[in-house]
């Protein structure tokens, strides 16, 4: 090996063209023309992270990139599938509270007029005529306009249009929502006991005891406290006992009956007007210590 400096160009030449020098440029050659034909140390790199990924610590913007689009798929798939389940549920609904809790606020759902009918006839009467009049909706379904309904929720309340077969708007009705939360609670106490709705702890009157206290109220306050004895008449079965609510709402407090058909027991509820429940009750109280034989039974007062 030579150390000194090249005193010409010769010499220049003949050290930068020697043999093993040449053979370095054409292995660094060889390697750097190897790598853009075969991409083998991009491979080689990428193996040995793959390697190595579970063991490295889930950082830096790619991977927050990575996790925001990964939680965003599954957000929105999960608020598909929700939207997608609340519909049938809505199509599929057997009562109004169901229909109406699985309508998703600023959207609707479209049924068949079949199926409307079908769960306008599930409602109490009384609650049926305050939503419409079942002399129109006969005269729609009969003359066979009525194709389908269209129910959308309206704030808390709920907006339902009766349409034709090219979906014109032939009847409008709007259910505010007070009355929906009533329908809720009817629909709730359909089956079970008295005992079973918290309002009525500790006021729970055999039907005997209730009926005797009632007939002792003038006769014209007999419908201040039962605003429906046409409903109780109507239902199967026979009352066992009667709940009086300890709340007042809008000058109203809830009764429950509780009746027994066969070996299946339900509650009816119904509103009776504050003074003139507090008024049965006051002979309740003033009665409870008294033997149950001295009261009117339910068919004299009837």
């Amino acid at each position: 090996m030579e150390w000194y400096e090249p005193r010409d160009f010769k010499e220049w030449a003949k050290r930068l063209f020697a043999i093993r020098h040449l053979v370095l440029i054409l292995f660094i050659l060889g390697v750097f023309i190897s790598e853009l034909r075969f991409d083998w140390f991009e491979q080689t790199v990428g193996s040995y992270l793959v390697t190595t990924n579970s063991k490295r610590p889930e950082s830096g913007a790619i991977w927050e990139i990575g996790h925001r689009t990964i939680m965003a798929r599954q957000t929105l798939d999960q608020i598909v599938t929700d939207r997608q389940f609340l519909q049938r549920e809505a199509r599929g609904a057997t009562t109004f509270t169901q229909m109406a809790l699985n309508i998703l606020p600023n959207k609707g759902i479209m049924v068949s007029s079949e199926r409307f009918k079908k769960i306008y006839l599930t409602l109490p009467q009384t609650i049926a005529h305050k939503i419409a009049s079942p002399f129109e909706m006969l005269r729609l379904f009969s003359d066979g306009s009525w194709v389908r309904t269209y129910l959308e929720k309206a704030g808390d309340g709920l907006k339902i249009y009766l349409l034709n077969a090219n979906n014109r708007v032939l009847k409008e009705l709007e259910i505010p929502s007070d009355l929906i939360q009533y329908i809720k609670r009817i629909d709730m106490a359909l089956t079970g006991k008295l005992e079973e709705l918290p309002s009525f702890e500790n006021r729970i009157y055999s039907a005997e005891r209730f009926f005797a206290a009632l007939s002792s109220l003038p006769q014209e306050d007999l419908r201040s406290v039962v605003s429906q004895p046409e409903m109780l008449l109507s239902m199967p079965g026979h009352i066992v006992r009667v709940g009086i609510s300890d709340e007042a709402v809008s000058g109203f407090i809830e009764l429950g009956f509780e009746i027994e058909d066969g070996t299946q027991r339900k509650v009816i509820l119904l509103q009776g007007r504050e003074w003139a429940v507090w008024a049965l009750r006051s002979y309740l109280e003033e009665k409870e210590g008294e033997p149950n034989t001295n009261l009117k039974s339910q068919n004299d007062w009837m």
